[in-house]
């Protein structure tokens, strides 16, 4: 799927590609995952997302020449709901604009599929990816007391109205 917009300050977005994922990105993917999250979900997880979760929507982003995995987001598209439930890009990656443009496949993604809302979790503690949902609109809605396991940490709750974000985007 291409993007309807892209990114700014990517660089040469060509030599990047966003695909679904499959089995064999997971080595990449469990590499990115066990270095940005305190939770890492396991392969387990990652394994029953791609083969027998039929809400979820998986996606790598990837260098076009090597094929190396460098970030990768797990979305369910639930009725009119798109529930982002992580993205994350290698720690060497980060601030190449690689996030957003993720991000941006992603919402494009929901929208075509008919969702009116995006809505995540985030750690309160997570400024840098806190910043970056605000940039694309996201608000925070609610509050999740304690909603992770490995401190007890609270959860922001924060939702989008895609619709809203569409009119803001260049051309569909």
């Amino acid at each position: 799927m291409q993007n309807f917009k892209q990114s700014e300050g990517l660089g040469r977005a060509k030599d990047f590609s966003i695909d679904s994922m499959k089995v064999s990105d997971l080595d990449g993917v469990l590499e990115i995952e066990r270095s940005t999250f305190p939770s890492p979900w396991t392969k387990a997880n990652f394994l029953f997302e791609l083969a027998q979760n039929k809400c979820a929507h998986n996606f790598v982003v990837r260098c076009r020449d090597s094929g190396e995995v460098l970030g990768f987001s797990c979305v369910w598209v639930l009725f009119d709901e798109l529930k982002i439930n992580n993205i994350a890009i290698a720690k060497e990656q980060r601030e190449r604009g690689l996030g957003k443009f993720l991000m941006e496949h992603v919402l494009e993604y929901g929208y075509r599929k008919g969702c009116d809302n995006a809505t995540l979790e985030v750690r309160p503690s997570n400024g840098v990816a806190i910043s970056m949902y605000r940039k694309f609109g996201f608000q925070v809605t609610g509050l999740r007391k304690s909603y992770y396991s490995d401190n007890g940490e609270d959860a922001l709750f924060m939702s989008l109205d895609i619709n809203e974000w569409v009119k803001h985007v260049d051309s569909i």
